[in-house]
């Protein structure tokens, strides 16, 4: 039985800005007494953050919802997907991670009312952003951009190994233009994380971990009461089963060879991903030549290869490479503007790799 309103925070911001990475550098500085969990959207089908973000301290519970539905207007995949990470986990506190490519208001929406009040105390929303993308008139003409920025309490500047100081006037001025308030703090995520320096964790645990979100969404009266007729306003459960009957994602079938493919489409996004089973072994400089090749938005994966376990990250034309300690099998998903091949690509990626005999 939950006694108190488990503390909530959305982290949000556009593709590739550094949000996953942030969530491991938290899980990393996580109090040894406290359970927390993260519920992670990713926009494709292939759940790949899940994989990234298993190397956090003990006690940290991961749900991961492919598709991009957790910022549908309706809000009930939220819900649900809440409803079963906290009866799975009964957190201390609790982050959501929505795609890069969905719209967080909806889920600040619908976490903000009715039922979700007697369950989450929604504390401050955290927006990460490159600085150099305001030199980009696609981001400023970009309605989500701004509503990323505008539901956050603090916004993080981050990768200023890549940035510079007019990059940050640039996201200033134009906050300033559009009348966000939030603080900016300037931040380098990725060297924080290597050096396992807990200086910025510390700020936001003495600052914003504690501080209730001051954005406010007001819900018309008559959706808030269609809302409570589906669920009920004791304890938390989805519109039409108790939590604790809601169905797990289904394991993944593979074909005769081993291989299980998704895409998704939205707008003017398109993803596709591929899951191969654990006896593939990719051979490493060949498929990180094959992926600085790639002209996408961007391309996320975890790969076992003949030099070990891989984690691939390439956005904006950049990759980065960690090693990671296990993996049960290899997942890659891209994310591009136009229709991409799924013969094409998957023929290259069979010849990078070899199957092996069990």
């Amino acid at each position: 039985m939950i006694l108190k309103p488990i503390p909530t925070h959305v982290v949000t911001g556009f593709l590739g800005v550094g949000k996953t990475s942030f969530i491991q550098y938290l899980l990393a500085h996580k109090p040894a007494d406290e359970t927390w969990a993260v519920l992670v959207n990713e926009f494709g089908e292939i759940g790949i953050d899940g994989e990234l973000l298993k190397g956090g301290k003990g006690d940290v519970v991961i749900k991961e919802v492919a598709g991009g539905c957790l910022c549908c207007a309706a809000g009930v995949p939220t819900q649900v997907a809440v409803n079963q990470l906290i009866a799975r986990a009964k957190p201390d506190r609790l982050f959501i991670e929505p795609t890069g490519l969905g719209h967080p208001k909806a889920i600040v929406e619908t976490l903000s009312q009715g039922h979700f009040k007697q369950v989450l105390s929604m504390r401050a929303s955290l927006c990460l952003v490159d600085p150099r993308k305001l030199s980009d008139p696609r981001y400023l003409e970009s309605t989500l951009f701004s509503e990323q920025l505008r539901i956050a309490d603090l916004i993080l500047a981050n990768k200023m190994d890549l940035a510079s100081d007019d990059d940050v006037k640039r996201l200033e001025a134009y906050l300033t233009q559009q009348a966000i308030k939030a603080e900016v703090m300037v931040v380098q995520v990725s060297k924080l994380l290597l050096e396992n320096d807990a200086a910025l964790y510390q700020s936001l645990n003495q600052h914003y971990f504690e501080r209730p979100t001051a954005w406010r969404v007001q819900m018309p009266a008559k959706q808030i009461s269609g809302a409570r007729s589906s669920i009920s306003t004791g304890a938390l459960q989805r519109p039409t089963l108790p939590f604790d009957e809601a169905p797990e994602a289904q394991a993944l079938q593979f074909d005769e060879l081993g291989i299980y493919r998704a895409s998704n489409q939205h707008e003017d996004s398109y993803t596709l991903g591929w899951v191969f089973d654990c006896r593939y072994e990719f051979d490493f400089e060949a498929l990180v030549a094959w992926v600085k090749r790639q002209d996408i938005l961007r391309l996320k994966a975890v790969m076992i290869t003949e030099e070990g376990i891989a984690a691939f990250n390439y956005v904006d034309g950049q990759l980065s490479v960690a090693e990671l300690d296990d993996s049960l099998d290899s997942r890659l998903e891209m994310i591009a503007a136009g229709p991409l091949s799924q013969t094409e690509i998957e023929t290259a990626l069979l010849q990078l790799s070899k199957r092996l005999a069990i």
